[in-house]
């Protein structure tokens, strides 16, 4: 990879995780602002460490090793910082797997959140969807048979790979579920100690970073640029933690540019995995283009707010 193709990769992942993770800072902001200065401080600090060198370093590795059990949890750490073409080309055979069930887990994600989540409206076609809500399920079982359906004729594993990625999407979902009816019970007064209102953030963080962790898979396979991209975003996360929160709510079209952005890395991831060539450059592209349409759109509404 070039220094030009890495900065674009590096810049496309930051941007990513950063507007998959608008809803997981607003509970961090709100949670937070129940607790003490000191256990505040802790969560900012070791939190941080935790989220970027934990979470986001330690779950592609285990991705990796996952679809790749030959190399053993030891060689699939060191194989994603080797440089030997071998090791290399034993990640790129297995790639398909992992490509199959991020694809599907994505596709899941962005389905859920057009047929069933309150949003605000964006686009026309929202509005129709909305109202299919009862079409959700019929949508991703039929979109989960064509994958394995035709992924079995490729690559048994594969077929497999897909069910993994839509297990973990409905384990991962209730998780969020539970985690939006928790942050509504701690904002409204909760005896839960500061102690326990940091570790309930640490696991919403984790199950979080899971859409970013998959999503970083559309733009490489190199866990490296995956840690220090992911890493930038999650940096970015905390800084609109510490700030004014309430001025990134009024941005209210940024979900919706992260939903699209996760649809068109599921697209990529799928079709990737079919052996369908998609050029380093386009997933980048795709988010920044997707979320910088709906950021302008955002302002537009801020400022017809302003004037009426």
């Amino acid at each position: 990879m070039t220094w030009i193709a890495l900065i674009i990769t590096t810049l496309g992942l930051c941007l990513f995780e950063t507007v998959s993770s608008i809803d997981n800072a607003i509970i961090n902001a709100e949670v937070l602002g129940t607790m003490g200065e000191k256990a505040r401080r802790w969560f900012l600090v070791w939190g941080m460490f935790f989220a970027v060198f934990v979470v986001r370093g330690l779950l592609p590795w285990a991705i990796v090793w996952a679809t790749n059990t030959s190399l053993g949890p030891i060689g699939a750490l060191t194989a994603t910082f080797s440089n030997d073409p071998k090791i290399h080309a034993a990640i790129e055979s297995t790639a398909p797997i992992l490509l199959a069930g991020g694809g599907v887990f994505l596709l899941f994600l962005f389905f859920h959140w057009l047929f069933l989540e309150k949003k605000t409206v964006g686009l026309r076609h929202e509005h129709f969807f909305m109202r299919q809500g009862v079409w959700f399920y019929a949508v991703v079982s039929i979109l989960l048979t064509i994958i394995v359906w035709y992924g079995i004729n490729k690559n048994p594993l594969m077929a497999f790979g897909a069910v993994i990625g839509s297990t973990a999407f409905f384990i991962t979902h209730g998780f969020k579920e539970n985690a939006e009816r928790a942050e509504e019970s701690l904002r409204h007064g909760s005896n839960l100690s500061d102690v326990s209102k940091i570790l309930y953030l640490e696991v919403i963080d984790a199950t979080f970073s899971i859409d970013g962790v998959l999503g970083a898979f559309a733009f490489t396979l190199s866990v490296p640029i995956i840690l220090l991209g992911n890493g930038l975003g999650a940096l970015v996360v905390r800084q609109l933690t510490l700030g004014n929160i309430d001025r990134i709510k009024k941005y209210v079209f940024l979900k919706n540019g992260a939903m699209y952005s996760v649809f068109f890395l599921g697209t990529i991831m799928t079709l990737d995995a079919f052996g369908v060539h998609v050029p380093h450059w386009v997933s980048p592209a795709a988010t920044a283009v997707t979320v910088i349409f709906f950021l302008l759109k955002s302002r537009k509404q801020i400022a017809d707010a302003a004037k009426a």
